[in-house]
């Protein structure tokens, strides 16, 4: 199939059953591209709009988002997981405000040096912001192009990647390309979905190999399952004078930058298990316990947080100022409930 062939067919599919009412297509300016495509990696777009709606409310330009702290940061992005994404989105205002006065630069090469772009981000925005040349290959695009042409071995592998991703130079136009990003993506998301793809309303069914050979569910090639590890972890919850002691994690590893109970490496002596959660993360099951201390001899001040180092008492009414990880925060009702959080 030549790619005018290939681009006419997206581009009339497109314009026919695509979608065309996400909050980050009017008006698809450098920065709302940005924030949405960070937003949806590995994150559903129903899931995805309300952070998108509450991020441009606090955060409508490169300039508030640079100038705003980490915890603010922080504290909106809690509950949509990778919270590495929000920091990489903090550094990247900050660099485009360094670097090039808070405007993006129209170049593929040049906007891959911004911090949390990678390829894919990259050919999105020239894409969607700016309507030019711009190959995409995300997880929609892998699972099409798989299926489409035949493509077999691990989606992820440099081999097939590198097969993918020239698959994907060779088909993108040199116009039209925010109806045809945006085409090639619905395709994928509603159309060539990983389970009973709708072959039937497809507009390549006659070109596609995986439908030819009847291999919708072998392509692209599964992945080999591993066993997840499960690790214990042991957080302290202290609750004085209408407050709670919270820390502040480092800025690497899990939740990194969140603010969290106190973690140790082992139950604390004569403590009481006060709640347990199991949350799942991409390497491994986090197994979490929760254990009561008795309340410190020293009070706690019943006007200003105390702080300690990374450690602060934090009241009902400043919680929303903190950014939690989602385990954390699902379970801190359960633990405190005449705080009203949720």
């Amino acid at each position: 199939m030549q790619r005018k062939d290939f681009v006419a067919t997206v581009l009339s599919w497109q314009k026919q059953h695509g979608r065309h009412d996400l909050p980050w297509q009017q008006p698809a300016s450098p920065y709302r591209v940005l924030v949405s495509e960070i937003m949806l990696q590995q994150t559903q777009v129903v899931t995805v709009i309300p952070y998108f709606k509450r991020w441009l409310a606090s955060f409508p330009t490169l300039q508030s988002l640079a100038q705003a702290s980490e915890d603010e940061v922080m504290a909106h992005w809690q509950g949509l997981g990778y919270y590495s994404r929000a920091r990489n989105l903090h550094k990247a205002a900050k660099y485009l405000g360094e670097e090039y006065n808070y405007e993006f630069p129209n170049d593929l090469k040049a906007l891959e040096t911004i911090p949390g772009v990678g390829p894919y981000t990259a050919g999105a925005i020239r894409s969607f912001a700016f309507n030019e040349y711009g190959p995409i290959v995300d997880g929609n695009v892998k699972r099409f192009f798989c299926r489409l042409f035949g493509i077999e071995g691990q989606p992820n592998s440099s081999q097939v990647t590198k097969q993918l991703w020239q698959k994907a130079a060779e088909l993108t136009p040199t116009e039209n390309n925010r109806s045809f990003a945006q085409g090639l993506l619905d395709i994928g998301a509603t159309l060539c979905t990983p389970k009973q793809p709708k072959c039937g309303e497809c507009p390549f069914s006659n070109y596609c190999v995986a439908f030819a050979t009847d291999r919708q569910a072998e392509l692209p090639t599964p992945k080999v399952k591993k066993k997840v590890p499960e690790r214990d972890a042991h957080f302290i919850w202290r609750y004085e004078n209408n407050a709670i002691q919270l820390e502040k994690r480092i800025e690497s590893g899990i939740w990194a930058a969140l603010w969290c109970f106190p973690e140790v490496s082992e139950p604390p002596p004569h403590a009481i298990l006060a709640g347990e959660f199991k949350h799942i993360f991409s390497h491994f099951k986090m197994h979490g316990h929760i254990w009561q201390l008795q309340p410190a001899v020293a009070e706690v001040s019943q006007h200003e947080p105390k702080v300690t180092g990374q450690q602060r008492w934090v009241s009902q009414h400043q919680l929303s100022e903190f950014g939690l990880p989602a385990p954390i925060k699902k379970i801190l009702p359960k633990l405190w409930p005449d705080t009203g959080y949720n």
